[in-house]
């Protein structure tokens, strides 16, 4: 009798998040397809009929991190505030980041060498990025942001968030840093360097 979906679903993600932490305790090498069954209680066959080779669990891997980071970014609330819109993505971004760490290296540092993903996950990964592309190209419409391309304030505000998040995740931010206190205050000054000038974000007059 085949195994109940539930089941299969509830294995999988089991599966992916120990996968996650092997990598990140010990790098790619350390990712055993025997040894992942073994950590999670199932057997070897079992890990094959979930994700199939080696390469496509490390696939899966980058898949579930952007699904979670996706959902995070979708249901964030925006108010119309670019400034405040970008705020609350890039906190989003961090909350992240920081409930799936192990994830956020493969997603976005390619700790895995020689991992491509497919071309399903790239579309999910870019998708992620659309709440962040939405408020932007609406800012420089409305004549609030500077008008430049919308790659141009997109890459910037994502560059800007994922150095900041990868010094804290890395522990290479000072010790006497209060990160929860300054990230706010630094995402906000960085995305109202985007306001034209002499316009409130507010008053795009």
């Amino acid at each position: 009798m085949a195994r109940p979906r539930t089941h299969d679903e509830a294995l999988r993600l089991k599966l992916l998040d120990r996968a996650g932490e092997l990598i990140a305790a010990d790098g790619p090498k350390a990712l055993s397809l025997r040894k992942l069954a073994a950590d999670a209680g199932t057997s070897t066959t079992a890990v094959y009929s979930l994700f199939g080779s080696k390469p496509d669990l490390v696939n899966a891997l980058y898949t579930e991190g952007f699904r979670r980071f996706g959902a995070r970014m979708a249901g964030t609330v925006l108010t119309g505030d670019p400034v405040g819109d970008l705020v609350a993505l890039g906190s989003a971004y961090r909350a992240s980041a920081l409930a799936d760490p192990n994830l956020y290296g493969i997603m976005f540092t390619r700790s895995v060498p020689g991992f491509e993903p497919n071309e399903d996950a790239e579309k999910l990964a870019r998708k992620t990025l659309e709440p962040l592309e939405a408020v932007i190209r609406r800012a420089i419409a409305d004549g609030v942001f500077l008008d430049v391309p919308p790659e141009t304030v997109a890459v910037g505000c994502w560059a800007f968030v994922h150095g900041l998040v990868s010094l804290e995740l890395t522990g290479n931010l000072p010790e006497e840093f209060d990160v929860t206190g300054s990230y706010e205050t630094a995402l906000r000054a960085n995305a109202s360097g985007w306001l034209r000038p002499q316009s409130g974000h507010n008053d795009p007059s």
